[in-house]
């Protein structure tokens, strides 16, 4: 079809057709950064998080006063809660993954090093990758009396009877520190303190999501044991259907060893991890209802002017019928207008999109909107049209040449 008498036709409704164009623009432009934050929010709740999440369960206790046998309790709490029916694992760690605070150290790989390399995370707790699941991919697990209490370390790191500290490092952090070398045996410096890359896991995400998506997988265990009083939690590993019996159980054998003491949190990590990521749900939900609301009122767009345009060319779609035009041209004209029009508010959108994605990596750090949503977005958009248009147009379309004569 010749676009010429297309073109001619919306000059003379430039007003009308700019508004159009505008908004498929904006539609265009808000819905690719919105489709792409919603997949970035997706992502990030679906990452690995490297530990047996269905199967373990967090019970944190808040003692009153001074715990001079901070140590023996702690035993006494551990040998308890090993004789759970059902528990397959326990121990004390100093934080769990999900939760909105964590302990990090910068890390670098000489000793002389003025800035760091990077920022990670530190897991302490006895046999706490045993208990956590997380799966061993080089090197071995801390043997029982390479551990130090947490304490003794934390006040005197000369104290450890180790030429120097040992860790077990996730994967995804020895490929930053080492790409395509092996990290076993391999020296970093924490503060300072030398410490020896002994094993590596395959993941374990870090407790809060601070310092960004790219760095969730930076984390190390160290071999100290905790005690109770440090703002440590009791992690209990059990089998899916024993979790809630176990928590039960669990904070039952706590208050009988000691009554006075307050239990401030019980629940499963699947619970916790639902709660750290609410506000992710949320923020995807409240995008979703923008896209379906952007989409709803553009197509709504292009249903009232086409039925406006219809109802203004009665007498030229007659004229047109009249002298030979069939059903097929007249659908045919207003589809073509329609995507003349969405292709120029999609090219417009695109440059805004561009526009938004550099601004929310200005002021936000999210990274560069791929390529690939452009066309993804163009082919909604236009599909969108075709099928908002399709109604005036079928309308048109069954207008008959007797109407060139009646309106004369």
């Amino acid at each position: 079809m010749d676009i010429l008498p297309i073109l001619s036709t919306l000059r003379r409704h430039r007003i009308t057709a700019t508004l159009i164009v505008l908004e498929i623009a904006l539609t265009c432009a808000i819905v690719c950064n919105a489709v792409f934050l919603i997949t970035q929010r997706l992502h990030r709740m679906d990452m690995p998080s490297g530990v047996a999440l269905h199967e373990l369960v967090q019970v944190q206790v808040s003692t009153i006063g001074a715990q001079p046998d901070a140590k023996a309790r702690t035993e006494e709490d551990l040998a308890a809660l090993r004789q759970i029916p059902g528990v397959q694992a326990v121990t004390l760690v100093s934080q769990l993954p999900f939760t909105n605070s964590s302990s990090n150290s910068s890390v670098e790989l000489t000793p002389t090093q003025t800035q760091p390399t990077l920022n990670a995370t530190l897991y302490f707790g006895e046999n706490l990758p045993q208990t956590f699941g997380t799966r061993l991919v080089a090197g071995r697990y801390f043997d029982a009396d390479e551990y130090v209490d947490f304490e003794v370390a934390n006040n005197n790191p000369k104290a450890i009877p180790h030429s120097s500290l040992i860790a077990i490092i996730t994967r995804p952090l020895a490929q930053r520190l080492w790409p395509g070398k092996s990290a076993l045996g391999k020296m970093i410096y924490l503060g300072g303190i030398p410490v020896r890359v002994i094993g590596v896991v395959a993941s374990l995400i870090r407790p809060s999501l601070y310092w960004g998506d790219n760095t969730a997988q930076w984390s190390m265990v160290l071999p100290l044991r905790m005690a109770v009083g440090q703002g440590a939690s009791y992690v209990l590993r059990t089998a899916p259907g024993n979790r809630q019996r176990v928590i039960k159980a669990a904070v039952a054998a706590l208050k009988k060893l000691d009554p006075k003491r307050v239990i401030t949190e019980r629940r499963t990590l699947d619970d916790a991890r639902a709660k750290f990521f609410q506000g992710d749900r949320a923020m995807t939900s409240l995008l979703v209802g923008v896209i379906v609301a952007l989409l709803l009122v553009t197509g709504l767009g292009i249903v009232g002017l086409a039925s406006f345009w219809v109802a203004q060319r009665r007498r030229t779609i007659g004229v047109r019928r009249a002298l030979g035009a069939t059903r097929a041209d007249i659908l045919h004209y207003f589809q073509t207008e329609n995507f003349l029009l969405a292709t120029i508010g999609i090219v417009l959108g695109m440059v805004f999109a561009y526009g938004i994605n550099l601004f929310l990596m200005l002021h936000y750090e999210l990274p560069r909107l791929p390529w690939l949503y452009f066309p993804i977005g163009a082919i909604a958009l236009w599909l969108i049209g075709q099928l908002a248009v399709l109604g005036p147009a079928l309308r048109a379309a069954a207008v008959p040449p007797v109407v060139a004569t009646r309106s004369v």
